[in-house]
Order: structure tokens, then sequence, then C-alpha cells
């Protein structure tokens, strides 16, 4: 297929030609705008050498200009109804594979090993927004061989993800996704480039995976043990949302901490830095 599929004809060609019906509970929606495909794929430096990870492939609109940049693609596909469409949209290439399965329950260290190389991997992809957290959380927690994450998120999600202390959208999502990676947003995507037209705008975002995460911590469940428990309760102070948590401190205890950090105890959550967050983990861990 010399045609680029992100034509809002060529889509419609192929969705009709396969009776094709979009599952709503898969979050399906097909970008329709080249620019923002060609976008997302220079903003990802996406070069020969390279290998890349797709999620959530669709009809094959941005793995067919992922095959044209990189040296290999790697596609995670749920639905098994589109297996036979990425067949025929994606033939010309020879640098794909399409793995059918949930991403949430693949073995990615094994498919690492068994799929790409020894190089540090990009994963690309236009996500299913019902389950974007879940996805990107786990390609971070698993420390597996990434370079960078380059998705297509909710806008509110990418906020989220980005935000600093202090901001309203600022939280536990923010504190984990910037532990492990430097966060951006690069480009904003109006609801308009789908088909369907979702109820949300949307925005790519990118990770630049660190080698190891900027700030080390002594104990990693108890740091977002501590995260959870500050913005569980959000209008409550740090000491309070702190004491009616699971980490088994007295009140007192917890002050004391919080003092030795040069924490105010009567600030909540939202404000702290996650190097702040990382020291009261590492005193409570040495307690």
């Amino acid at each position: 297929m010399n045609n680029r599929i992100y034509s809002p004809a060529i889509t419609k060609e192929i969705i009709n030609k396969h009776k094709f019906k979009f599952s709503k509970s898969l979050g399906q929606n097909f970008l329709i705008d080249g620019n923002i495909i060609d976008s997302i794929c220079t903003k990802a430096e996406i070069k020969t050498e390279d290998e890349v990870l797709e999620v959530g492939p669709g009809i094959g609109t941005l793995t067919q200009e992922l095959c044209k940049r990189a040296g290999k693609v790697i596609a995670i596909e749920l639905d098994k109804g589109l297996l036979p469409i990425l067949d025929e949209t994606l033939a010309e290439y020879k640098n794909v594979e399409i793995v059918q399965g949930d991403v949430l329950k693949i073995d990615l260290h094994s498919l690492f090993k068994d799929k790409f190389s020894q190089g540090r991997i990009k994963v690309v992809a236009n996500l299913p927004y019902y389950i974007t957290t879940p996805i990107v959380m786990k390609f971070l927690e698993e420390r597996l061989n990434i370079d960078k994450i380059v998705v297509m998120v909710q806008k509110e999600v990418a906020q989220r993800m980005t935000a600093s202390p202090g901001n309203k959208d600022y939280g536990a999502l923010s504190v984990a996704v910037q532990y492990y990676s430097q966060a951006d947003i690069i480009l904003d995507v109006p609801s308009s480039v789908f088909m369907p037209r979702p109820n949300v705008d949307s925005a790519v975002i990118m990770l630049n995976v660190y080698d190891k995460p900027r700030i080390e911590v002594k104990n990693e469940k108890l740091l977002f043990s501590i995260v959870k428990a500050a913005f569980g309760k959000r209008r409550k102070t740090l000491l309070n949302a702190l004491s009616s948590s699971n980490l088994n401190m007295t009140k007192d205890s917890l002050k004391k901490a919080l003092n030795m950090c040069n924490i105010d105890p009567v600030r909540r959550g939202e404000t702290l830095t996650i190097k702040e967050f990382v020291a009261l983990s590492d005193y409570i861990h040495e307690l």
C-alpha cells in the first residue's frame, strides 16, 4: 500500500472493505492527520538504526510511518479483528512484526529479549486512553531498556504527568512519572484529527527515561506509599494525611520526621518536590 493510511478517504476505504466496527471499550480512535504523525516521528527522532515498540497500531496509520523511518518495529495489538487488516496495510514493510496480546499482561522483559537487540528501545504510540496510565507506568516501573516514550494521551493526563509542585494538576502520577523520566508535552492535538472524533483533546508527551532514577531512594516501595498517602487526602495537611495512612507511625513520630527533613507539617502534599519526598522516605526508612 503506497497510499498514506492517515488519509480520511483511505481510512474509510479500509474500514468499509473489512467491515470494521470501532470498539469504544478498546478506546479505538484512528489518526487521520499526516502532520501530526510526521511530528510524532520527527520529535521522537526515529532513525534507521532505531528499534521501536508501538502499542495499539489500529489499522497501521502510525505504524506505516514508523516502518519508513526505523530499522525495526514491533507492534502490540489486542484486537484480533485488526490482524488481517494490518497484514494488508503493512504488507510491503519487512521490518515490522505484529504481536497479538494485552500489553498489560505480556512479559515485556521476555518480549524485549526475544524481539530486540541490546540497544535502547523507543516506545511510540497512540495509546488507548482508558489504560494510558497503567501502560506508561508499566514501561517505567519495570526498568526496561527504553530510551524514550513518545505517546499520544488525553490532554488532562499529559498535564498531570508534567505538572510541577504547587500546580493543581500535580499529584502522585506527576511524582511517579518524573521520578523515572524527564516529562514534557511536545504537541497539543485537537479532537478533530481522529476518526471517530473523541470527546476530549489530546497531547503528545515525551518521557526521556533516566538510566536510573535521578534521585536515589533507599526504599522505593516506602517512597510511593508516602506519596500515595500525601495525595490521598489533598485537603489535609501533610501531617494529618500521613497520620491517617498505613505507615504505622504515631503523629508525634511523623511530626518529628517532617521537622528533621525541614518540611513544615502543615504543608500539603501537593507542595512537596520529589527531592523532599525522597528525603522524608529515607529518614523514615532508617527509623
